[in-house]
Parts: C-alpha cells; sequence; structure tokens
C-alpha cells in the first residue's frame, strides 16, 4: 500500500468529517425521540474515525489496480454523499430531506463493497463495517423521521 495515497485519502476523510465538526448535534438534537438503537453518543466518532481509516486504507489499495474505475467513482460518490448528509441532518434540521441523501449514500457505499471484493479481498473487507454502519444510520434516519415529523427545519435565511 502506498503510504502517500492513503494520505490523500484520508485527508478526504478528514474533509468529510469536518461537516461534523461544524454541524454538531447540538441540543435540538438531544429533544428528538430515538428509536431503542441508537448507539451512545461516544460510538459515533470511534465508528467515524474507524471507518474512515479502513476506507482510506481500502481507496489506497485499489487506486494502483487496473480496471479501478468504477471502485474509485464509487468511492467518490459516498465521500461527497457522506459531507453532504452532515449539514442536512444537523445544519438545516431536515430529517427527511437527508433521507434523500442516505438512499444514494446507502448505495455508493454498496458499490464500494462490491467493487472494492472484485479488486481485492482486503479492500473489500475494509467496507464491511461501513456497510454495517451507514444501514444502520439509514434506519436511524428513517425512524427519527417517522417519530419527529413536528421538526421545523430551518432554512438558510435562519442561520
Amino acid at each position: 500500500m502506498d503510504i502517500y495515497l492513503f494520505a490523500i485519502f484520508m485527508l478526504a476523510c478528514c474533509a468529510a468529517g469536518a461537516t461534523g465538526a461544524v454541524f454538531q448535534p447540538g441540543d435540538w438534537y438531544k429533544t428528538l425521540d430515538k428509536p431503542w438503537f441508537t448507539p451512545p453518543d461516544w460510538a459515533f466518532p470511534v465508528a467515524w474515525t474507524t471507518i474512515y481509516l479502513l476506507i482510506s486504507f481500502a481507496g489506497a489499495r485499489l487506486a494502483v489496480l487496473d480496471d479501478n474505475a468504477y471502485a474509485m467513482a464509487f468511492w467518490a460518490a459516498q465521500a461527497a454523499l457522506s459531507t453532504l448528509w452532515t449539514p442536512l441532518f444537523f445544519g438545516l434540521r431536515r430529517i427527511k430531506g437527508s433521507l434523500g441523501v442516505m438512499v444514494p449514500l446507502w448505495l455508493s457505499v454498496l458499490g464500494c463493497l462490491v467493487t472494492a471484493f472484485s479488486l481485492d479481498f482486503w479492500a473489500g473487507m475494509a467496507f464491511v463495517p461501513y456497510m454495517v454502519w451507514v444501514t444502520v444510520a439509514a434506519a436511524l434516519n428513517f425512524e427519527m423521521w417517522r417519530m419527529n415529523r413536528d421538526v421545523v427545519p430551518i432554512t438558510v435565511n435562519d442561520m
């Protein structure tokens, strides 16, 4: 694995993760009704740090392989969609709207998983925890929308 490629992929993950620092859950999130399977707050940074390390590893392994175009396209798509989800959900409080990002995010992570496994076993394995996490996140997003339909989104003018 090329350490410089790993660093580039990790930098992309840090940029995506920075939205979590900018758009933090805050007090409004604490007041939401949450499903029974909501992980404790401490689990989120642990999970995302682990996922970012693993998918950076996978990206670095995949980037040097022949026929990697779809794997790299799915990698870029999941990074972009992951970056977009946080400001929608936490920043604008658009719980339902963030589902519109969650569906293609889930599909892009699945695409990463499938294409990575077709090219490199260890890169594919590195996407398994992300697939599990994004599946839980999608279920959480849906349930929070279902349980909190009265949440008023913030408009850009309110920021």
